[in-house]
């Protein structure tokens, strides 16, 4: 058995030292791309934290990107140890990629819906929307999902190609939002009265904005009252504290003028039919 492995390796020795060569070659080449590949996207994200240079939204799609970048240029080389035909491979490849296209359609749609988010930008990292169902904040965009977090606290990972699909409602995206806050009055109360403590109130609030300029105007007459609104601007960040506080102060200035805010009420009149017994006597007297 010896003189068999010794006649083996004296035949077959610098084609094994070659091929031995050639993989630890490939493992360190491999090794190597992988530790770029790590290096190169952590730098990415902290260059970017630092600087601000990248748009939030597109660094973690343009890290995966340049690491997996790293791999391919990896692999090229140790294909080329390996002494492969990359033209000839192209074309493989080619064959291999339609067949893995077919097969993986709804991920690639993910990836296609992701490139056209990040083209059109409807929404960047950091800003809160609402689709479908559900509102949170933009916290990732990945070449597959989109990370958010909700009001509450919840993780959620959206497929891409549901937020391309369907509606988007930006609440960031302008700067500012409008808040409408509606209170009733008595009908026995003055409307002007009214619509004056409402301008009154907007005016001593220093979050809202003078320009759209806010409105008060009455805007229903509802069974037992009669609804008037204000209308006013605020900041996005400054929306709901603004919001919660102006209702209270709406609330306690419409009382403090002296005004009324009724709660519903119904009238029913009773229409009393006439007894059996009426009936009788009204025909008899009739009769007679």
């Amino acid at each position: 058995m010896e003189e068999l492995f010794a006649q083996f390796w004296q035949n077959h020795s610098n084609t094994i030292i070659a091929l031995g060569y050639k993989i630890v070659l490939a493992i360190v080449i491999f090794i190597a791309s992988s530790y770029i590949a790590k290096a190169v996207r952590r730098a990415i994200l902290n260059t970017n934290s630092k600087l601000n240079k990248l748009d939030a939204t597109l660094t973690p799609i343009f890290s995966t990107v340049v690491s997996y970048a790293v791999y391919v240029i990896g692999g090229v080389f140790i294909l080329d140890i390996f002494g492969v035909n990359t033209a000839s491979l192209i074309a493989l490849v080619g064959a291999a990629g339609l067949a893995i296209g077919l097969a993986l359609k709804d991920t690639l749609s993910n990836i296609a819906a992701g490139i056209m988010l990040l083209i059109l930008r409807p929404f960047r990292a950091g800003d809160f929307i609402e689709f479908g169902s559900t509102q949170g904040t933009v916290k990732e965009i990945n070449l597959f999902t989109c990370v958010f977090e909700t009001v509450d606290g919840l993780y959620i990972a959206c497929p891409n190609s549901v937020l391309w699909g369907g509606h988007i409602k930006n609440f960031t995206r302008n700067g500012k939002r409008r808040m409408d806050i509606v209170v009733g009055i008595s009908y026995s109360d003055s409307i002007d009265v009214g619509l004056s403590v409402l301008r009154q109130v907007a005016g001593d609030e220093p979050r809202l904005l003078v320009d759209p300029v806010p409105q008060a105007m009455v805007v229903s007459m509802m069974d037992s009252s009669v609804n008037i609104q204000l209308r006013a601007w605020a900041k996005t960040d400054d929306y709901w504290p603004t919001y919660w506080d102006l209702n209270k102060q709406v609330k306690e200035s419409i009382e403090a003028a002296g005004l009324t805010i009724p709660f519903p009420q119904r009238t029913l009149h009773v229409v009393s039919e006439p007894s059996a017994q009426a009936l009788k006597e009204k025909s008899t007297t009739r009769n007679l």
